[in-house]
């Protein structure tokens, strides 16, 4: 086998995988080499989150994740319906369920507004019940073009067009990239099965972006820190108390949407997740510990800037990743009837945060150019919706 591409992406979740297909798409005669360090494509991000959707309601009116994601949320479904994957354009409810959430709710829906979210409107107490017989609320958005789907499904059938493309294009998994180098107009790529070049490389390495960035030369103004978010599910018996997606008023000084209830594309319930602080960046128990992981997140200055800001919080979402009683506490603030007996633990995921040296979560998405690679260095939610939209702009970068 050649280890020569026209073009190398180096992850293969859900937005390396999305790109690939782009660029394959656009140059079907050219050559792509898909690296992945795991043995399956979407380990991390892509299939361990909640397999929402998304609107595109809560971004900043002219951000990328408001752009990318309403355009993102189309070609996705579309994507979907051509190639047969299960998914279910269910709707959700956003519920505020105390006097002091009434105002944020009220912006959320105003950048529905202003983000052209189709078919958005308020929902009393008795429009909730109707939608949702055990939610309790005093008001919510109805977010009607927000749903589910499977993101592994979809990454599988963007490896699949690819190859069908271009024989002569890769999936190569099991392959880490050790160490980058630039020579004249090539990259050449040092990994554990050997060197790889290319004119053209792109990372989309999620929980791993600033590692990469750095290898390639990059002086970075943010760290990636990772927070873990614990997953709940409802017990059989009580799935029905939920018929599709329903979500908190956010706390809007946080990225994090709130422990919410999630009917999966299989028909199970998820509640959750929180988010912790995570001392390991791929570790999804509660206990996991990597001494790199954590060594660099406590050296990053930005690390403690944030902790210093948010103490309160972190707290609170720590005693709740320990603690069911604190977790269905959470959760009874939209369904009193809700107890410890209806839920048993399920899975876990990490999510890739840039924290600036401020002690900022990097909110939007941010993608550079260095040497010739492009790097998705922040790609937080909804980026999973979005991947086709970011594979858009990644594939504008390509040629310009």
């Amino acid at each position: 086998m050649s280890n020569k591409f026209d073009f190398i992406v180096v992850g293969a979740g859900i937005v390396g995988l999305a790109t690939a297909y782009k660029l394959q798409l656009k140059y079907p005669d050219k050559s792509i080499a898909i690296l992945e360090k795991e043995k399956k494509v979407g380990s991390h991000q892509t299939g361990r989150n909640s397999g929402v959707i998304h609107s595109g309601i809560y971004y900043k009116p002219g951000s990328y994740k408001a752009k990318n994601c309403k355009n993102g949320r189309e070609q996705l479904v579309k994507f979907a319906k051509e190639n047969n994957i299960k998914h279910d354009v269910c709707g959700k409810i956003i519920v505020a369920t105390k006097e002091a959430e009434l105002p944020i709710l009220e912006e959320i829906y105003n950048r529905g507004i202003q983000n052209d979210t189709e078919g958005i409107s308020y929902l009393n107490s008795e429009e909730i019940k109707q939608k949702e017989p055990y939610i309790e609320g005093l008001k919510a958005v109805w977010v009607p073009t927000a749903g589910i789907i499977d993101y592994v499904e979809v990454s599988k059938a963007f490896v699949n067009h690819i190859v069908a493309i271009n024989a002569e294009s890769k999936l190569i998994t099991s392959c880490t990239v050790q160490n980058i180098e630039s020579k004249n107009m090539y990259t050449i790529l040092k990994t554990s099965k050997g060197d790889f070049t290319s004119s053209k490389t792109i990372f989309c390495t999620g929980l791993q972006s600033d590692r990469n960035a750095e290898k390639d030369d990059l002086k970075l103004d943010m760290q990636i820190v990772g927070f873990r978010g614990d997953y709940f599910e409802l017990k059989p018996e009580v799935k029905h108390k939920i018929n599709n997606l329903i979500y908190p008023v956010p706390d809007p000084k946080f990225p994090f949407l709130g422990v919410h209830f999630t009917r999966m594309i299989g028909g199970e319930v998820e509640c959750g997740p929180n988010a912790v602080f995570t001392f390991d960046r791929e570790g999804y128990k509660r206990t996991s510990f990597n001494m790199k992981d954590t060594s660099e997140a406590l050296k990053f200055k930005g690390t403690w800037k944030l902790f210093r800001k948010h103490w309160r919080k972190g707290i609170d979402e720590y005693k709740r990743a320990f603690s069911k009683r604190l977790f269905v506490k959470e959760l009874q603030k939209m369904m009193p009837s809700i107890t410890e007996n209806d839920v048993q633990p399920s899975r876990a995921g990490v999510r890739a945060q840039a924290i600036d040296y401020d002690g900022d979560m990097v909110d939007d998405f941010k993608i550079i150019k260095n040497n010739g690679n492009i790097h998705v260095l922040n790609a937080p939610s909804p980026a999973a919706t979005s991947c086709l939209a970011i594979a858009d702009e990644i594939v504008n970068v390509v040629l310009n």
